[in-house]
Protein backbone atom coordinates (compact mmCIF):
# COMPACT_ATOMS: atom_id res chain seq x y z
CA UNK A 1 0.00 0.00 0.00
CA UNK A 2 1.43 3.54 -1.20
CA UNK A 3 1.92 5.89 1.45
CA UNK A 4 -0.90 9.04 1.07
CA UNK A 5 1.26 12.00 -0.67
CA UNK A 6 1.48 15.03 2.42
CA UNK A 7 0.45 17.45 -0.49
CA UNK A 8 -2.74 15.65 -1.40
CA UNK A 9 -4.09 15.58 1.91
CA UNK A 10 -3.32 19.13 2.57
CA UNK A 11 -5.82 19.86 0.02
CA UNK A 12 -7.93 17.59 1.46
CA UNK A 13 -8.04 19.51 4.93
CA UNK A 14 -11.01 21.43 5.64
CA UNK A 15 -10.73 24.97 5.05
CA UNK A 16 -12.01 25.91 8.46
CA UNK A 17 -9.37 24.35 10.09
CA UNK A 18 -6.64 26.88 11.78
CA UNK A 19 -3.70 27.13 10.61
CA UNK A 20 -2.07 25.75 13.62
CA UNK A 21 -4.10 22.41 13.06
CA UNK A 22 -3.21 22.37 9.42
CA UNK A 23 0.45 23.35 10.25
CA UNK A 24 0.36 20.36 12.93
CA UNK A 25 -1.20 17.91 10.10
CA UNK A 26 1.61 18.59 7.73
CA UNK A 27 4.17 18.37 10.75
CA UNK A 28 2.83 14.45 11.34
CA UNK A 29 2.45 13.83 7.45
CA UNK A 30 5.90 14.90 6.78
CA UNK A 31 8.04 11.79 8.20
CA UNK A 32 9.94 11.01 4.95
CA UNK A 33 13.11 12.88 3.98
CA UNK A 34 11.37 13.66 0.65
CA UNK A 35 7.96 15.52 2.42
CA UNK A 36 7.79 19.25 1.87
CA UNK A 37 5.59 21.75 3.69
CA UNK A 38 5.70 25.24 4.60
CA UNK A 39 4.09 27.60 7.51
CA UNK A 40 2.96 31.28 7.37
CA UNK A 41 2.92 33.29 10.49
CA UNK A 42 -0.12 35.83 11.34
CA UNK A 43 1.31 39.72 11.35
CA UNK A 44 -0.08 42.86 13.27
CA UNK A 45 1.74 46.11 12.44
CA UNK A 46 0.88 50.08 12.33
CA UNK A 47 0.57 51.63 9.89
CA UNK A 48 3.21 53.26 8.42
CA UNK A 49 5.41 50.49 10.58
CA UNK A 50 7.05 47.51 9.36
CA UNK A 51 5.74 44.30 8.82
CA UNK A 52 7.47 41.06 8.57
CA UNK A 53 6.48 38.41 6.91
CA UNK A 54 8.11 34.90 7.42
CA UNK A 55 7.53 31.81 5.54
CA UNK A 56 8.95 28.76 7.39
CA UNK A 57 9.61 25.45 5.06
CA UNK A 58 10.61 21.80 6.37
CA UNK A 59 12.21 19.09 4.16
CA UNK A 60 13.11 21.78 1.27
CA UNK A 61 14.93 20.24 -1.63
CA UNK A 62 15.67 23.37 -3.30
CA UNK A 63 11.93 23.70 -5.19
CA UNK A 64 10.60 26.99 -6.22
CA UNK A 65 9.25 29.56 -3.79
CA UNK A 66 6.50 31.96 -4.45
CA UNK A 67 5.60 34.77 -2.32
CA UNK A 68 2.61 37.02 -3.48
CA UNK A 69 0.48 39.48 -1.99
CA UNK A 70 -3.22 39.67 -1.43
CA UNK A 71 -3.83 40.43 -5.40
CA UNK A 72 -2.19 37.01 -6.23
CA UNK A 73 0.84 39.53 -7.52
CA UNK A 74 3.90 37.76 -7.23
CA UNK A 75 6.69 39.91 -4.80
CA UNK A 76 9.49 37.16 -5.10
CA UNK A 77 10.17 34.12 -7.23
CA UNK A 78 12.96 32.05 -5.22
CA UNK A 79 14.51 35.12 -4.05
CA UNK A 80 14.16 37.27 -6.77
CA UNK A 81 12.02 40.39 -7.15
CA UNK A 82 9.21 40.48 -9.12
CA UNK A 83 6.91 42.97 -8.53
CA UNK A 84 8.04 47.01 -8.97
CA UNK A 85 7.51 47.98 -5.30
CA UNK A 86 10.73 48.89 -3.51
CA UNK A 87 8.67 48.71 -0.02
CA UNK A 88 8.93 45.02 0.07
CA UNK A 89 12.83 43.72 0.49
CA UNK A 90 13.85 40.22 0.92
CA UNK A 91 15.91 40.18 3.86
CA UNK A 92 16.52 36.09 4.70
CA UNK A 93 15.98 33.00 2.24
CA UNK A 94 17.45 30.06 3.90
CA UNK A 95 16.30 26.40 3.82
CA UNK A 96 14.33 26.73 6.66
CA UNK A 97 12.99 30.37 6.72
CA UNK A 98 11.87 32.61 4.00
CA UNK A 99 11.09 36.41 5.25
CA UNK A 100 10.61 39.14 3.29
CA UNK A 101 10.05 43.02 4.96
CA UNK A 102 7.51 45.48 3.90
CA UNK A 103 8.16 49.20 4.98
CA UNK A 104 5.47 51.92 5.46
CA UNK A 105 2.70 49.76 5.57
CA UNK A 106 -0.78 51.34 5.03
CA UNK A 107 -4.26 50.02 5.35
CA UNK A 108 -4.28 49.01 1.64
CA UNK A 109 -1.63 46.59 2.28
CA UNK A 110 -3.41 44.55 4.70
CA UNK A 111 -4.61 40.76 3.63
CA UNK A 112 -3.41 37.49 2.96
CA UNK A 113 -0.05 37.05 1.87
CA UNK A 114 0.73 33.19 0.28
CA UNK A 115 3.57 31.48 0.67
CA UNK A 116 3.72 29.03 -2.04
CA UNK A 117 6.28 25.67 -2.61
CA UNK A 118 6.24 24.31 -5.97
CA UNK A 119 7.05 20.85 -5.77
CA UNK A 120 5.31 17.83 -7.96
CA UNK A 121 2.51 19.11 -5.62
CA UNK A 122 1.87 23.08 -4.66
CA UNK A 123 2.04 23.95 -1.16
CA UNK A 124 0.67 27.00 -0.04
CA UNK A 125 0.04 28.83 3.42
CA UNK A 126 -0.98 32.25 3.90
CA UNK A 127 -0.22 34.80 6.16
CA UNK A 128 -2.58 37.35 6.98
CA UNK A 129 -1.16 41.02 7.69
CA UNK A 130 -3.49 42.89 9.74
CA UNK A 131 -2.85 46.91 10.42
CA UNK A 132 -3.90 48.98 13.04
CA UNK A 133 -4.37 52.48 12.39
CA UNK A 134 -4.34 54.55 15.94
CA UNK A 135 -5.73 57.72 16.20
CA UNK A 136 -4.88 61.23 15.79
CA UNK A 137 -5.63 63.79 18.29
CA UNK A 138 -9.10 64.34 18.19
CA UNK A 139 -10.77 67.87 17.13
CA UNK A 140 -13.75 69.72 18.86
CA UNK A 141 -16.33 71.19 16.95
CA UNK A 142 -18.80 73.63 18.45
CA UNK A 143 -22.21 73.92 16.55
CA UNK A 144 -23.37 76.91 17.54
CA UNK A 145 -21.57 79.94 19.99
CA UNK A 146 -22.45 79.50 24.03
CA UNK A 147 -24.35 82.19 25.30
CA UNK A 148 -25.41 82.94 28.83
CA UNK A 149 -28.57 80.99 29.61
CA UNK A 150 -28.24 78.78 27.14
CA UNK A 151 -27.06 75.64 25.77
CA UNK A 152 -23.81 74.63 24.04
CA UNK A 153 -23.52 71.41 22.02
CA UNK A 154 -19.90 70.08 21.75
CA UNK A 155 -19.09 67.54 19.22
CA UNK A 156 -15.68 65.49 19.73
CA UNK A 157 -14.04 63.93 16.35
CA UNK A 158 -11.79 61.14 15.73
CA UNK A 159 -11.90 60.91 12.19
CA UNK A 160 -10.05 58.18 11.12
CA UNK A 161 -9.01 54.86 13.32
CA UNK A 162 -8.84 51.05 12.79
CA UNK A 163 -10.58 49.76 14.73
CA UNK A 164 -12.96 52.53 15.64
CA UNK A 165 -11.90 54.47 18.20
CA UNK A 166 -13.58 54.96 21.72
CA UNK A 167 -14.41 58.72 22.80
CA UNK A 168 -14.92 60.06 26.49
CA UNK A 169 -15.78 63.41 27.74
CA UNK A 170 -14.32 64.76 30.50
CA UNK A 171 -15.29 67.78 33.15
CA UNK A 172 -13.64 67.82 36.52
CA UNK A 173 -12.34 64.57 36.42
CA UNK A 174 -16.15 63.73 35.97
CA UNK A 175 -17.02 62.09 32.79
CA UNK A 176 -20.13 63.35 30.82
CA UNK A 177 -22.35 61.09 28.48
CA UNK A 178 -22.28 61.80 25.07
CA UNK A 179 -24.46 60.75 21.84
CA UNK A 180 -21.94 58.62 20.00
CA UNK A 181 -21.69 58.31 16.22
CA UNK A 182 -19.81 55.81 13.74
CA UNK A 183 -19.04 55.90 9.90
CA UNK A 184 -17.51 53.23 7.94
CA UNK A 185 -14.81 54.49 5.34
CA UNK A 186 -14.08 51.75 3.76
CA UNK A 187 -10.97 50.65 5.36
CA UNK A 188 -11.17 53.24 8.30
CA UNK A 189 -14.14 54.46 10.59
CA UNK A 190 -14.46 58.35 11.73
CA UNK A 191 -16.31 58.41 15.06
CA UNK A 192 -17.99 61.13 17.28
CA UNK A 193 -19.34 62.08 20.62
CA UNK A 194 -21.46 65.14 21.02
CA UNK A 195 -22.62 66.91 24.28
CA UNK A 196 -24.94 69.64 25.15
CA UNK A 197 -24.85 71.54 28.64
CA UNK A 198 -26.07 74.44 29.76
CA UNK A 199 -23.96 77.43 30.41
CA UNK A 200 -24.13 80.79 32.75
CA UNK A 201 -20.73 83.13 32.92
CA UNK A 202 -19.48 81.22 35.40
CA UNK A 203 -18.52 78.83 33.38
CA UNK A 204 -16.64 81.00 31.01
CA UNK A 205 -13.48 79.42 30.41
CA UNK A 206 -14.09 75.95 32.27
CA UNK A 207 -11.71 73.27 30.89
CA UNK A 208 -13.22 69.59 29.37
CA UNK A 209 -10.91 67.46 27.61
CA UNK A 210 -12.21 64.87 25.16
CA UNK A 211 -10.20 61.37 25.53
CA UNK A 212 -9.64 58.93 22.96
CA UNK A 213 -8.70 55.49 23.48
CA UNK A 214 -7.48 52.98 21.05
CA UNK A 215 -5.60 48.95 21.32
CA UNK A 216 -2.97 50.27 19.02
CA UNK A 217 -2.13 52.89 21.45
CA UNK A 218 -1.53 50.48 24.35
CA UNK A 219 -3.10 49.97 27.47
CA UNK A 220 -3.50 53.05 29.80
CA UNK A 221 -2.57 55.48 26.50
CA UNK A 222 -4.97 58.16 25.21
CA UNK A 223 -5.10 60.94 22.76
CA UNK A 224 -6.75 63.91 24.44
CA UNK A 225 -7.91 67.19 23.29
CA UNK A 226 -8.59 70.03 25.42
CA UNK A 227 -10.89 72.53 25.28
CA UNK A 228 -11.85 75.74 26.85
CA UNK A 229 -15.86 77.03 27.26
CA UNK A 230 -16.16 80.33 25.52
CA UNK A 231 -19.25 81.58 26.92
CA UNK A 232 -20.46 84.71 25.82
CA UNK A 233 -22.28 87.05 28.58
CA UNK A 234 -23.43 90.53 28.64
CA UNK A 235 -21.03 93.52 30.25
CA UNK A 236 -21.19 94.66 33.81
CA UNK A 237 -19.94 97.94 34.77
CA UNK A 238 -18.83 98.89 38.29
CA UNK A 239 -17.11 102.61 38.73
CA UNK A 240 -14.72 102.57 41.51
CA UNK A 241 -14.81 105.73 43.64
CA UNK A 242 -11.75 107.77 45.30
CA UNK A 243 -11.33 107.51 49.21
CA UNK A 244 -12.03 109.92 51.30
CA UNK A 245 -13.52 113.91 50.93
CA UNK A 246 -12.70 115.89 47.96
CA UNK A 247 -11.57 119.58 48.16
CA UNK A 248 -11.53 122.31 46.02
CA UNK A 249 -8.62 122.59 44.04
CA UNK A 250 -7.78 118.70 44.67
CA UNK A 251 -7.89 115.93 41.87
CA UNK A 252 -10.30 113.33 40.90
CA UNK A 253 -9.68 109.97 39.47
CA UNK A 254 -12.42 107.30 38.41
CA UNK A 255 -11.92 104.02 37.25
CA UNK A 256 -14.37 102.06 35.07
CA UNK A 257 -14.16 98.41 35.95
CA UNK A 258 -15.94 96.22 33.27
CA UNK A 259 -16.53 92.88 32.67
CA UNK A 260 -18.15 90.91 29.62
CA UNK A 261 -17.37 88.33 26.96
CA UNK A 262 -16.46 89.67 24.42
CA UNK A 263 -15.06 92.52 26.29
CA UNK A 264 -16.47 96.03 25.47
CA UNK A 265 -13.62 98.05 23.46
CA UNK A 266 -15.33 101.55 23.55
CA UNK A 267 -16.15 102.56 26.97
CA UNK A 268 -18.10 106.04 27.28
CA UNK A 269 -17.93 109.01 30.32
CA UNK A 270 -20.48 111.37 30.18
CA UNK A 271 -21.96 113.78 33.14
CA UNK A 272 -26.09 113.68 33.25
CA UNK A 273 -27.21 116.58 32.19
CA UNK A 274 -24.39 118.77 31.17
CA UNK A 275 -21.34 118.11 29.55
CA UNK A 276 -17.75 116.90 30.50
CA UNK A 277 -15.61 119.04 31.88
CA UNK A 278 -12.66 121.28 30.07
CA UNK A 279 -10.29 119.14 32.55
CA UNK A 280 -11.31 115.98 32.13
CA UNK A 281 -9.16 113.60 30.26
CA UNK A 282 -10.54 110.33 29.51
CA UNK A 283 -7.98 107.50 29.18
CA UNK A 284 -9.89 104.19 28.41
CA UNK A 285 -12.14 103.04 31.34
CA UNK A 286 -9.92 106.10 33.47
CA UNK A 287 -11.50 109.34 34.02
CA UNK A 288 -9.53 112.44 35.90
CA UNK A 289 -10.17 115.91 36.27
CA UNK A 290 -7.49 118.26 37.91
CA UNK A 291 -8.18 121.28 39.93
CA UNK A 292 -11.65 120.44 41.05
CA UNK A 293 -13.84 123.40 41.77
CA UNK A 294 -17.80 123.20 42.83
CA UNK A 295 -18.70 124.03 39.28
CA UNK A 296 -17.54 119.94 39.09
CA UNK A 297 -20.19 119.01 40.69
CA UNK A 298 -22.99 116.33 39.15
CA UNK A 299 -22.95 112.88 38.49
CA UNK A 300 -20.70 110.98 36.49
CA UNK A 301 -21.88 107.95 34.46
CA UNK A 302 -19.62 105.10 33.25
CA UNK A 303 -21.74 103.26 30.05
CA UNK A 304 -20.67 99.79 27.91
CA UNK A 305 -22.07 97.38 25.50
CA UNK A 306 -21.27 94.62 23.52
CA UNK A 307 -23.45 92.36 20.98
CA UNK A 308 -24.83 91.00 24.36
CA UNK A 309 -25.97 93.99 25.81
CA UNK A 310 -25.30 96.86 27.39
CA UNK A 311 -24.77 98.35 30.91
CA UNK A 312 -23.81 101.31 33.99
CA UNK A 313 -22.93 102.84 37.12
CA UNK A 314 -22.77 106.78 38.23
CA UNK A 315 -20.84 108.32 40.60
CA UNK A 316 -21.86 111.53 42.20
CA UNK A 317 -19.07 114.42 43.03
CA UNK A 318 -19.51 116.82 45.58
CA UNK A 319 -16.82 119.47 45.80
CA UNK A 320 -16.24 120.82 49.72
CA UNK A 321 -15.29 124.62 50.11
CA UNK A 322 -12.51 124.65 52.62
CA UNK A 323 -13.69 127.66 54.44
CA UNK A 324 -17.06 126.62 54.80
CA UNK A 325 -15.77 123.17 56.52
CA UNK A 326 -13.16 125.04 58.83
CA UNK A 327 -16.08 127.50 59.89
CA UNK A 328 -18.66 124.77 60.18
CA UNK A 329 -15.82 122.95 62.38
CA UNK A 330 -14.92 126.13 64.39
CA UNK A 331 -19.07 127.01 65.08
CA UNK A 332 -19.28 123.90 66.95
CA UNK A 333 -17.63 124.62 70.49
CA UNK A 334 -19.96 127.72 70.51
CA UNK A 335 -23.01 125.82 70.07
CA UNK A 336 -21.50 123.51 72.67
CA UNK A 337 -20.78 126.62 75.26
CA UNK A 338 -24.75 128.25 73.96
CA UNK A 339 -25.91 124.37 74.85
CA UNK A 340 -24.66 124.43 78.40
CA UNK A 341 -25.63 128.32 78.80
CA UNK A 342 -29.48 127.65 78.45
CA UNK A 343 -28.84 124.89 80.80
CA UNK A 344 -27.76 126.99 83.52
CA UNK A 345 -30.16 129.80 82.84
CA UNK A 346 -32.79 127.03 82.85
CA UNK A 347 -31.93 125.69 85.89
CA UNK A 348 -31.32 128.91 87.62
CA UNK A 349 -35.35 129.77 86.75
CA UNK A 350 -36.52 126.53 88.77
CA UNK A 351 -34.90 127.02 91.28
CA UNK A 352 -35.99 131.05 91.27
CA UNK A 353 -39.71 129.35 90.43
CA UNK A 354 -38.51 126.83 93.42
CA UNK A 355 -38.12 129.87 95.92
CA UNK A 356 -40.84 132.27 95.15
CA UNK A 357 -43.83 129.29 95.47
CA UNK A 358 -42.30 128.13 99.19
CA UNK A 359 -42.11 132.47 100.23
CA UNK A 360 -45.70 132.54 98.88
CA UNK A 361 -46.73 129.68 101.22
CA UNK A 362 -44.84 130.58 104.15
CA UNK A 363 -46.71 134.22 104.23
CA UNK A 364 -50.25 132.94 104.15
CA UNK A 365 -49.55 131.19 107.55
CA UNK A 366 -48.39 134.24 109.13
CA UNK A 367 -51.57 136.26 108.25
CA UNK A 368 -53.37 133.27 109.49
CA UNK A 369 -51.57 133.83 113.00
CA UNK A 370 -52.13 137.53 112.95
CA UNK A 371 -55.99 136.89 112.69
CA UNK A 372 -55.78 134.37 115.14
CA UNK A 373 -54.27 137.46 118.07
CA UNK A 374 -57.00 140.12 117.32
CA UNK A 375 -59.95 137.50 118.34
CA UNK A 376 -58.19 137.02 121.80
CA UNK A 377 -58.09 140.65 122.19
CA UNK A 378 -61.44 141.62 121.52
CA UNK A 379 -62.39 139.25 124.11
CA UNK A 380 -60.31 141.78 126.56
CA UNK A 381 -62.59 144.46 125.99
CA UNK A 382 -65.74 142.87 126.32
CA UNK A 383 -65.02 141.58 129.56
CA UNK A 384 -64.15 145.22 130.51
CA UNK A 385 -66.94 146.84 129.26
CA UNK A 386 -68.85 143.75 131.56
CA UNK A 387 -67.11 145.47 134.87
CA UNK A 388 -65.36 141.73 135.47
CA UNK A 389 -62.18 142.06 137.44
CA UNK A 390 -59.26 142.28 135.95
CA UNK A 391 -57.42 140.02 138.72
CA UNK A 392 -60.09 137.05 138.00
CA UNK A 393 -59.45 135.12 135.16
CA UNK A 394 -56.58 137.25 133.85
CA UNK A 395 -55.05 136.29 130.84
CA UNK A 396 -52.14 138.00 129.20
CA UNK A 397 -52.45 138.41 125.47
CA UNK A 398 -49.54 138.70 123.01
CA UNK A 399 -50.51 141.25 120.69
Amino acid sequence: MRPVRSSLLCRLLPAPLSLALRSLVLVLLCITPRCQAVQAENVTVLEGGTAQISCRLQNYDGSIVVIQNPRRQTLFFNGTRALKDDRFQMVLFTPRLVRITLTNVSVYDEGGYFCQLYTDATHHQVATLSVLVPPETPTVEVKQEAVEGGEVELTCVSPRSKPAATLRWIRNSREIPGVVSQQDNGKTFSVSSTIRIPVERKDNGAALSCEAFHPALGSGQKRIRHYRLDVYFAPTVRIVPPSGILREGDSLSLTCSVTGNPLPRNIQWSKINDTLPERAEISGPNLQISRLSQSHNGTYLCQAQNNYGRAADHYTLLVYDPGAVVETHSAVPYAVIGGVLALLVFTVICVLIVTIWCSVRQKGSYLTHEASGLDEHGEVQEAFLNGNDASQGKKEYLL
